[in-house]
C-alpha cells in the first residue's frame, strides 16, 4: 500500500487543509487524529490503496459486506483482522465524508452493500480496531475509537476538506472525483 512521506507534496497539502478545517471550523486541533485523517485522504485518492483488501483466491473486496466476511472469517486474533477491521473504517469514512454522492452507486440494490449502513459500520469496524491494544497498534487505539465514537462530525469534517480542496485546486478535484466515482 502507497504510504507517502511527511514531506510529500500531496500529504502536506492534505495536511493543511484538514488542519485548518478541523481546527478553524470544527474546533478539533488533535494531532494524532489529525495526521491519522490526512493519511486516509492521501493514501484513499489511490484506487489501489481504497480497493487493497482480497480475498483468500486474491479477489479484490470492493463491497463493505465482502470485506465484513473476510474480516469475521479470520482468527480472532492478529494483525491481518485488526488490518481489515480498520479498512472497513477507512472504507466508510472516506466514501461518506468525501464522496457522499457515490453511495447511492455503492448501496445500490444490485449490491450486497444495499443493505449497509455506512456509518453503523464504520463505527462498528473502527471501535472493533480500536480494541486491539497491543503493541504496536497502543498509539492507535484512541484515535480509532474516537472515530468510532464520532464518526459523523469526521464524515462532515472530512466533507468540509473536500469543499475546500475544491475551492483550492478546482481541476484536480474533478479529475479526482471523475475518476473516484465515475
Amino acid at each position: 500500500m502507497w504510504s507517502p512521506s511527511p514531506e510529500n507534496p500531496l500529504r502536506r497539502f492534505f495536511a493543511g487543509l484538514a488542519e485548518q478545517t478541523f481546527l478553524h471550523t470544527l474546533g478539533i486541533g488533535d494531532p494524532p487524529l489529525l495526521d491519522y485523517l490526512t493519511m486516509l485522504l492521501s493514501q484513499s485518492i489511490q484506487l489501489d490503496s481504497l480497493f487493497r483488501l482480497r480475498n483468500g483466491e486474491g479477489k479484490r473486496l470492493e463491497q463493505v459486506a465482502d470485506m465484513m466476511l473476510e474480516a469475521q472469517t479470520m482468527p480472532p486474533e492478529g494483525r491481518t483482522r485488526r488490518e481489515v477491521y480498520r479498512h472497513i473504517g477507512d472504507f466508510t469514512l472516506f466514501w461518506t465524508g468525501v464522496y457522499p454522492e457515490a453511495l447511492d452507486r455503492l448501496r445500490s440494490v444490485l449490491c450486497k452493500d444495499h443493505f449497509i449502513d455506512y456509518c453503523a459500520q464504520g463505527k462498528r469496524s473502527y471501535f472493533i480496531a480500536s480494541t486491539f491494544e497491543d503493541e504496536p497498534y497502543r498509539e492507535e487505539a484512541p484515535v480509532l475509537r474516537r472515530l468510532s465514537e464520532e464518526f459523523e462530525l469526521f464524515a462532515y469534517g472530512l466533507n468540509r476538506v473536500r469543499r475546500e480542496w475544491e475551492r483550492a485546486q478546482p481541476e484536480a478535484a474533478d479529475q479526482m472525483g471523475r475518476r473516484l466515482i465515475g
